[in-house]
């Protein structure tokens, strides 16, 4: 008699209770994934198959790794979340948010660092109380010793109201 194997459900409230509520501002540099990984549960991989794989934009590999970083505050009509992927060479800080029922609103990477042959690109991001993402960005190569600030490029996101983050 063969047995009836179901998988296991995961409640979008319970995956979304491993994303720590925090007060803003904050800003995402190098390491701060370390302390969000020692501080915060770690997502179990039913609730990143059942619900951060639905705003992911590509298939992670074996490789892959998430961290569940925080959620914003007093977000009204949808939760907003982020959390830190790391691929081959590629670590992001990735915003996403949900409608209250937990289907995806928006997509965003919003910093983080990427290799490319020789050339290292850092993007720092720091999201404002009022919801603004300013993010600096900077690239160089792996083996310079000295990193010319003068070539840094800063741009701005928004996260507006409804859950959609657009550039300024």
């Amino acid at each position: 008699m063969a047995k009836n194997i179901t998988e296991e459900v995961v409640e979008f409230n319970n995956f979304l209770e491993r994303f720590p509520e925090i007060d803003l501002p904050v800003t995402l540099g190098d390491e701060m994934h370390m302390t969000f990984s020692s501080e915060n549960l770690p997502l179990q991989s039913l609730m990143i198959n059942q619900h951060l794989l639905r705003a992911e934009d590509k298939e992670p590999d074996e490789f892959t790794e998430f961290i569940p970083c925080f959620r914003l505050k007093e977000t009204i009509t949808f939760h907003a979340i982020v959390y830190w992927r790391a691929g081959l060479l590629d670590y992001q800080y990735i915003m996403a948010t949900f409608d209250k029922n937990g289907n995806v609103l928006d997509r965003r990477v919003l910093g983080g660092t990427h290799v490319e042959g020789d050339i290292i690109t850092k993007s720092v991001p720091t999201i404002d109380s009022d919801w603004t993402i300013h993010v600096v960005s900077g690239q160089g190569k792996a083996n310079d010793n000295v990193y010319d600030s003068g070539k840094s490029t800063k741009f701005e996101l928004e996260l507006l109201p409804e859950g959609t983050v657009v550039n300024v």
